[in-house]
């Protein structure tokens, strides 16, 4: 079985001790394809150098998450221009973007900026995008759907929503990341994921963060994607092998790779 994990933070401090080990188990697990989000200019080297040494495993996206959405977020978002331009590198979506209203809204408008701006990359370059809603799924939606056209598309990244945003997404042309969450009791998420069809999911582990049972509370790392996968195919009551192929299928097909 081959898988994808579409969000993974391999580059965070969390894994400077064992990085390519971490990158090497996963592949040995079958998590052959392994898509990093951007967060800002200071991760952006850590995440590029990692894909350097793995980079037939190993895809960058570029982005401005919104919990980094400050006073500079426009000198941010020159930067992606910038780079987007330079086309030395290939970047497989636009994200980690949104909103966040979870932490602060001190700059909710520069997010809501930030965000509009990001589309319109996403758009121009004909990228996918990442996004990332945290207590602000109805003020992203209404972004997105005022932008609906042909080009727009793209995964909601850690989607932990109802059956009927999960819908709204869907209509957006966009799919659902599904991740350690499905795995906690009492999540509400195994409802979605038993009304949503697999041709509308793709899997994640957002590691560090976001471990699956049974090893909640510890660092989460790519290798756990099986477990998720595994988890979705007994919520379904399908084989793992058909959760890990219509998924890596549809993760290769939105990131643009042939698999």
């Amino acid at each position: 079985m081959i898988f994808a994990d579409t969000h993974t933070h391999l580059y965070a401090a969390e894994f400077d001790s064992d990085r390519d080990e971490v990158v090497k188990k996963a592949i040995d697990t079958g998590v052959k394809y392994l898509f990093l989000p951007g967060i800002d200019i200071e991760y952006f080297p850590r995440m590029m150098e990692l894909c350097h040494r793995h980079p037939d495993h190993c895809f960058p996206m570029i982005g401005l998450h919104p919990t980094s959405v400050k006073a500079n977020y426009r000198d941010e978002l020159e930067f992606i221009r910038d780079q987007l331009a330079l086309n030395v590198t290939r970047f497989f979506a636009i994200g980690e973007v949104g909103m966040d209203l979870y932490w602060d809204k001190t700059f909710s408008v520069e997010q809501s900026d930030a965000l509009n701006i990001q589309v319109d990359l996403a758009l121009e370059y004909d990228l996918p995008l990442v996004i990332h809603t945290r207590n602000s799924f109805d003020e992203v939606i209404s972004i997105l759907g005022k932008r609906k056209q042909p080009g727009l598309k793209g995964i909601f990244h850690c989607f932990g929503g109802s059956v009927s945003q999960a819908q709204q997404a869907i209509d957006l042309n966009f799919f659902l990341g599904i991740g350690g969450i499905i795995t906690y009791k009492n999540s509400g998420l195994q409802k979605v994921v038993e009304e949503i069809g697999l041709e509308h999911v793709v899997l994640e582990t957002d590691s560090p963060w976001l471990t699956p049972a049974p090893f909640r509370g510890q660092r989460n790392d790519s290798s756990y994607i099986p477990l998720i996968a595994a988890k979705i195919a007994e919520i379904k009551h399908v084989p793992v092998e058909e959760v890990a192929e219509i998924t890596t299928k549809n993760a290769l097909r939105l990131f643009g790779l042939k698999g």
